[in-house]
């Protein structure tokens, strides 16, 4: 599955879990008269897959991270962080021969996030935030078994990882949540889920 098919997959999985998990809540709300409380914003596991910006990678490396997020202040939480994204060179000539090589990136880190749903006033389900990523990137290149020349580096990644990052989350229940994250190195769609 190249990349292209995979994102058009994950994208229509995920509408369609968005549309189906909004149609429910709705039902469940006029049905119970309710609308759920969402007063913490941290103990929050994240998923979230998308598109990867490292370097020449740019659309050609699926990433997929996870975060842990930690209540430290009034609507202010910090979440260690991990990533992954793997992908494999377009064929490259050396002496008789064309290779190609693998590329893995890793970041790995903490980010910091503050919501701001208060001073927005926010409905109770929506969340709207703006963050800041720090860590560093393990980087990793493997050439084709044969190739001789240089090596090198991945072009354009930097091991030490920076990102600043807006996003919205919308809350399914009080457990569930869905949220796209927008940033300079990796753009995410993905799940929340709330202890």
């Amino acid at each position: 599955m190249n990349a292209t098919t995979f994102f058009r997959f994950a994208g229509i999985l995920f509408a369609g879990l968005a549309i189906a998990t909004t149609t429910h809540q709705k039902a469940t709300a006029q049905t119970l008269n309710t609308v759920p409380a969402y007063s913490e914003y941290g103990h929050t596991w994240n998923i979230g897959i998308g598109p990867g910006y490292f370097g020449r990678s740019f659309m050609r490396s699926p990433y997929i991270t996870a975060n842990y997020e930690f209540d430290v202040a009034n609507h202010f939480t910090i979440a260690p962080f991990v990533g992954f994204s793997s992908y494999r060179s377009n064929p490259l000539p050396w002496g008789t021969g064309n290779y190609r090589y693998r590329g893995t990136i890793i970041p790995i880190g903490a980010k910091a996030t503050y919501y701001f749903d208060d001073v927005l006033e926010l409905p109770a389900n929506w969340d709207i935030y703006a963050a800041a990523s720090l860590g560093v990137v393990y980087i990793n290149k493997r050439w084709d078994e044969g190739y001789t020349g240089r090596t090198g580096d991945l072009p354009g990644v930097n091991p030490v990882y920076v990102d600043l990052h807006i996003g919205a989350e919308y809350h399914i229940n009080d457990a569930t949540g869905i949220f796209v994250d927008l940033s300079g190195n990796v753009s995410t769609i993905g799940v929340a889920l709330h202890r």
